[in-house]
């Protein structure tokens, strides 16, 4: 994946507010602005597409285009089933399809195919392959970064004793293998990583029977950090350790911010995750989707261009993610309006919030 930045990502809160104000210029473009966005969801496996990504694309759609609608389909992981989800709604006449792939290579005759059939796709979260006309992701390269370094950090001198064991995401996704690289470009030569698994679905129940063989194979007493690409993952892998008899855990990364993991990290049972403001990708999803829709380019709303294995320098908007700590639950996810602490705080935790800070 190459990427050429053309702006800093910086302007792009103000860029969206303002585009779509000065497209729509606050009169009803009968016939223009009344058009279906088509939205397809890889599964229901993660919190995020469902809780936070779904209800975020089709308000802000309608926000930026009052009289358009949203068309949703979620594909269970299923790549046939997405396929023929996109081939549904084109037949229904969506304008535009906003795909986060089950398969990214799988989709690509489908892709082929809305093309061909006169429909925009614009690439959420996930590069397909095919010829999309956008697409809104986070720089996975740093997810993988800030895992790695809050790894190291956590495990101190630790990391010249014992091995990392990683837990890499979904090999169908091109996000897991840029996650992966970037967590290596910082844990290489660094730590020993002892064993690397890759994780079908990016689910908790294959991530614990990964994180089973790497307790066989190397003892619970020489995994000095685990290095998991998604609080699901996390979850399962924290599973394994308590199961053989693990009561000191070692630090454990993930990403998604996902509630659990939060109240995880607040427990101590997680070290960190990565926190993508999943508000501002689906911000940006949506305006790209509302100007194709209207007929205007996706560069207005992209910051760069990306190079898939199909298709070059393709309009983009890449974010940036944050790492999340105990320390700075409050400041990054509280404060910006994720959980309440409340939400975050159940009765068991509260001794562990107050020391946290967690007190409003």
């Amino acid at each position: 994946m190459r990427i050429r930045t053309r702006q800093v990502v910086a302007a792009l809160v103000a860029g969206l507010m303002t585009i779509p104000l000065a497209a729509c210029g606050g009169v009803d473009q009968a016939g223009v602005d009344r058009f279906t966005v088509g939205l397809l969801l890889p599964s229901r496996a993660l919190p995020r597409w469902e809780h936070s990504d779904k209800p975020l694309v089709e308000k802000r759609v309608k926000e930026l285009c009052p009289h358009c609608s949203v068309a949703y389909a979620n594909a269970e992981n299923d790549a046939t089933r997405q396929s023929q989800q996109m081939v549904s709604m084109i037949t229904k006449g969506v304008k535009v399809l906003i795909v986060d792939a089950a398969d990214t290579r799988a989709v690509r005759s489908s892709i082929e195919n809305a093309r061909q059939a006169g429909v925009h796709v614009v690439a959420y979260d996930r590069l397909a392959e095919g010829p999309i006309s956008g697409f809104v992701s986070f720089d996975g390269a740093q997810v993988g970064r800030l895992q790695g370094e809050a790894l190291l950090k956590a495990m101190g001198e630790r990391a010249h004793r014992g091995s990392v064991v990683m837990m890499n995401g979904d090999p169908v996704s091109p996000n897991a293998a840029w996650d992966r690289n970037g967590a290596l470009s910082v844990l290489t030569g660094r730590v020993r990583i002892g064993r690397s698994y890759d994780t079908p679905g990016w689910t908790a129940d294959n991530a614990h029977a990964n994180m089973s063989a790497a307790i066989a194979a190397l003892g619970p007493d020489r995994i000095g950090g685990v290095l998991a690409a998604n609080d699901a993952m996390a979850s399962g892998a924290i599973s394994a350790l308590k199961s053989a008899g693990v009561t000191d855990l070692p630090p454990v990364t993930g990403q998604d911010a996902d509630l659990d993991a939060v109240r995880r990290i607040v427990s101590g049972e997680q070290y960190m995750t990565v926190y993508k403001p999943f508000r501002t990708e689906a911000d940006a999803a949506a305006a790209m989707a509302v100007a194709l829709g209207r007929g205007q380019k996706p560069r207005d709303v992209a910051t760069t261009t990306v190079d898939s294995p199909t298709t070059k320098a393709i309009p983009s908007v890449l974010l940036t993610p944050r790492a999340v700590t105990v320390g700075n639950i409050d400041r990054t996810l509280v404060k910006s309006g994720v959980y309440t602490v409340h939400q975050i705080c159940t009765p068991q935790l509260r001794p562990a919030c107050d020391r946290a800070g967690l007190t409003g």
